[in-house]
């Protein structure tokens, strides 16, 4: 399936990069966004562009973009992007792009047990290649309590079923490590009742949403992606956040009224740019997507 950019225009209006500028995409994913920047700053312009895992830096797309601009690739979550650009002597930023969605190749065709849809290694790291020490969705399954699993379950998704399902998952594990992700839908529906199994949304959906979470610190990584963003911003810089859940865009929404009361920006956005119904009829994986900006002062 091809990956569209979400709220692609309302994006590029409120960034409003012009030729010579300096950008970042902290989830370059599948470049859309990367690529509209890359075009409208040009050669004169620089960007870089953050993503965890190495695989969506394809030779193709490294060509693509830099005979578009000055196209810096890092292969970083962006929750280091303080680190990255203090290596970029005095580089200062017009603005920047988080867009905290999955892109489709990473649900459908990364192998890494991101959708529930099909059987595959229990791992939903962002990296590609995740190793002995970090944590993924086996470990949280197979080693977390109960307690702990439960809280995540309610807390990142408001999993209605979180206490069963956190039992069931625990009983399972009791006889078997749990390995995979038909393993996971399975004790998912065993553990919850036949009607919420039938409903519109898939009943692994909410437990994928919330391991992945606890496993990629998702919520840790946006406050610390926009701390360490902020210093490099020029005054008037904009940083644009899609968000695609309530608690996302819950955090998104207090952190910037604490950055403007603290008068370090201005809120563009008194209300989220949500997709237009033209958009949700080409995309309707685009339904949740809610975009917030603000302005450095």
């Amino acid at each position: 399936m091809t990956h569209i950019s979400v709220l692609l225009h309302e994006v590029i209006e409120s960034l409003a990069p012009q030729k010579g500028g300096v950008f970042v995409d902290a989830t370059f994913g599948a470049g859309g966004h990367s690529r509209h920047i890359a075009e409208k700053i040009g050669k004169s312009g620089t960007l870089i562009s953050f993503d965890a895992d190495e695989g969506v830096f394809t030779e193709e797309r490294k060509n693509e973009l830099s005979a578009l601009t000055n196209f810096i690739p890092v292969n970083r979550n962006f929750r280091e992007i303080g680190d990255e650009l203090e290596l970029h002597n005095k580089l200062m930023l017009d603005g920047a792009i988080f867009d905290l969605g999955l892109s489709s190749a990473q649900l459908e065709e990364s192998g890494r047990g991101f959708s529930f849809l099909r059987d595959e290694p229990l791992h939903m790291t962002f990296k590609r290649s995740p190793n002995a020490k970090d944590v993924t969705a086996e470990t949280v399954v197979n080693e977390w309590s109960e307690e702990t699993i439960a809280t995540i379950l309610k807390g990142f998704s408001d999993e209605q079923f979180a206490r069963p399902i956190a039992k069931g998952i625990i009983m399972a594990r009791a006889i078997k490590p749990i390995r995979t992700t038909n393993e996971l839908v399975e004790i998912i529906q065993q553990s919850t009742p036949v009607w919420y199994q039938r409903g519109r949304t898939h009943c692994a959906t909410r437990t994928f949403q919330s391991i992945r979470m606890a496993v990629n610190d998702e919520l840790g990584a946006i406050e610390a992606g926009i701390n360490g963003i902020l210093p490099f911003m020029k005054p008037g810089g904009r940083i644009a956040i899609i968000s695609f859940h309530s608690i996302e865009d819950r955090l998104v929404k207090q952190y910037f009224r604490k950055l403007a009361g603290e008068d370090i920006v201005t809120i563009n956005t008194k209300k989220p740019i949500v997709p237009s119904l033209v958009e949700l009829k080409e995309n309707p994986r685009a339904r949740s997507a809610k975009l917030r900006v603000i302005e450095k002062l």
